[in-house]
């Protein structure tokens, strides 16, 4: 199956919470899920109680959601938390905002997680000098990551439509040069991502 192209505000309404999929827009009053808060479909309307199986379900659809991966893509990351040391469910969040696309967001050169995959596709990005078209990239520690010479005069129009954000302490970033730095990981207190995360393990671990 492939990646879901229809509208990702109904994707929102289905998690019933703001996901962050369409960048600025999601903290107006025109953001579809202020406006109709319950699920899509014709029976949004009815309250649902979930089982034990479903609430994990839930979690695993929003955490992807979020970051806008395909299953066999998310599964693969999880099974590499899995081979790592430490609190699965804590690794496996670090793995997922180490991707390149999610950095890119995360400096603020992109409104969206879906916008900073597309520009890291289009080549817009270098790291460490070396140009990196692929959005599950994972960034290491000390790399320094820059838009490409001769994509720099339309990253430019890009941010003007990018309002700025607060930059996590883990990441530094030069807006005006565009490029930025990973210092470290970062702790699970500073992954802003509203999901349980150790029911996604229960889930997998079924």
């Amino acid at each position: 199956m492939g990646r879901y192209t229809g509208p990702v505000c109904r994707l929102c309404r289905r998690e019933g919470v703001k996901l962050y999929l369409k960048g600025e827009k999601c903290d107006t009053p025109k953001c579809p899920l202020e406006r109709r808060p319950k699920p899509p479909g014709i029976h949004g309307d009815r309250p649902v109680k979930l089982s034990d199986y479903g609430m994990r379900l839930r979690e695993k659809q929003k955490l992807k959601r979020i970051y806008g991966m395909r299953e066999e893509q998310f599964r693969r990351f999880f099974d590499l938390a899995q081979s790592k040391k430490g609190v699965t469910g804590e690794v496996f969040l670090t793995l997922l905002e180490r991707r390149l696309d999610n950095v890119i967001y995360r400096m603020g050169f992109a409104a969206s997680r879906r916008q900073a995959r597309q520009l890291v596709n289009h080549g817009f990005f270098q790291v460490n000098g070396k140009k990196v078209d692929i959005p599950s990239y994972l960034v290491k520690e000390g790399d320094i990551i820059e838009v490409r010479e001769n994509k720099r005069s339309q990253m430019e129009k890009i941010l003007e439509t990018v309002p700025e954000r607060p930059i996590p302490e883990w990441l530094t970033v030069n807006r005006t040069g565009m490029m930025g730095r990973v210092i470290r990981f970062p702790t699970r207190e500073e992954i802003d991502i509203p999901v349980q995360e150790h029911l996604i393990v229960e889930l997998y671990s079924r």
